[in-house]
């Protein structure tokens, strides 16, 4: 499965701004952040009622680290550590965030307050929403940390932007880009909203699918290859105010992002970026089409971006699996048609092509085994041929 990992020089360049990979239509990679040995605890405190707090903080250290190499906000500005809560239990969870929101909130919530020392950030360990909703939830408290009323547009964009950054058990931090909104946003064709009503939607009305069109706006501005569109939102950065209100602040920064480019140009910039970005049935269908039309290095490079973009889909494997078998790479092929119907591929389908392609790598056992599979999970469709396969293969 490809990723893209944080790097060492991160925003540290300012030719390209070193956020990792320009987005193409090709690689359809994203700029991203970078794997970086978390440090200790530093900036948050911990209480845990089952002695996991050090693990927690140590991701949370990371995943800060990783924030403020993009915001570049001063830590000193944080008086005191910032407060996070672990409750394992998921029914006492529920009561202590009900009895503060009315309701639950499944994983993780960050509960903010007017008084600092009330803030925290709340997390149901081991819970099956933990994982999603935890890296949305650290990034909300690390922003209102420095600016407790953030434009609405950067809150809930950079939340979705970073949601997918995930910290494994060996303490890595790894990021593969979220485009969980993106087909949202393309259906939208000419309605969607110029960028002036996203990014002051603080001061008028906020935009239907605001939370998906919150998230194409960060993209844009972080992967559209414009030096001027990304300079001029890390520029808006310097101008929040921990004191503003959220429109006050939503206005200073798209007065500076205006400062570099007209709304006319930004705009029409900014929908040819979202056409260039394929959706995971566009890529299916684009690799498809060139599979049928033999034009195997086409259907490769769009099965794997489709692949990255949802690494947890059975089709991308599965084709993949059939490219490597006409290229006679039948251990290859195994292996993707192993892992399709890991993903939840169509058992008799994939026995079959499993069965097909150990015949032709000429292990004749394992092939009237596969295709013995196929029979039995579908004999109205298999069976007739896997049993003259097999017959030519005895």
């Amino acid at each position: 499965m490809m990723r893209v990992f944080f790097r060492i020089l991160f925003f540290i360049t300012l030719i390209g701004y070193g956020i990792g990979f320009p987005a193409s239509a090709a690689a359809q990679q994203s700029r991203a952040p970078a794997p970086q040995s978390v440090p200790p605890a530093q900036y948050y405190e911990v209480s845990s009622d089952d002695g996991d707090g050090e693990a927690v903080a140590r991701e949370l250290e990371g995943r800060f680290a990783v924030y403020n190499r993009l915001f570049r906000f001063d830590p000193s500005l944080i008086k005191s550590p910032l407060k996070v809560r672990v409750i394992r239990n998921t029914k006492a969870y529920d009561e202590y965030i009900s009895a503060r929101l009315g309701g639950s909130r499944g994983g993780a919530v960050y509960l903010h307050y007017n008084q600092a020392e009330r803030r925290e950030l709340v997390i149901n360990r081991g819970s099956a929403d933990e994982e999603k909703a935890l890296p949305y939830q650290a990034f909300v408290q690390y922003l209102r940390a420095f600016i407790p009323n953030p434009p609405s547009w950067m809150r809930e964009g950079f939340a979705i932007y970073f949601s997918t950054l995930t910290f494994s058990p060996d303490g890595e931090l790894a990021y593969e880009e979220n485009l969980s909104w993106l087909e949202t946003v393309k259906n939208l064709g000419g309605k969607t909203p110029p960028l002036e009503r996203i990014l002051l939607a603080d001061q008028n009305s906020f935009p239907e699918n605001f939370p998906a069109l919150s998230w194409a706006l960060v993209s844009f501005f972080l992967n559209s290859g414009n030096e001027d569109y990304f300079r001029s939102l890390v520029e808006s950065f310097m101008l929040l105010n921990g004191t503003a209100a959220a429109g006050e602040n939503a206005e200073a920064a798209a007065k500076r992002i205006f400062l570099w480019s007209d709304g006319e140009t930004m705009n029409r910039d900014y929908l040819s970026y979202l056409a260039s970005r394929k959706t995971f049935l566009e890529l299916m269908e684009e690799g498809q089409k060139a599979y049928a039309n033999k034009d195997p290095m086409t259907a490769e490079l769009a099965f794997y971006s489709a692949q990255n973009q949802k690494p947890g889909h059975y089709a991308p494997y599965y084709y993949l699996g059939l490219l490597a078998y006409e290229n006679n790479e039948f251990d290859a092929a195994e292996q993707f048609y192993l892992s399709s119907l890991q993903r939840g591929a169509d058992k008799a389908l994939v026995s079959y092509a499993l069965g097909i392609n150990a015949a032709s790598a000429g292990r004749s056992k394992d092939a009237i085994d596969f295709l013995r599979q196929a029979a039995e999970a579908a004999p109205e469709k298999y069976k007739a041929k896997a049993e003259d396969l097999i017959s030519r293969l005895r």
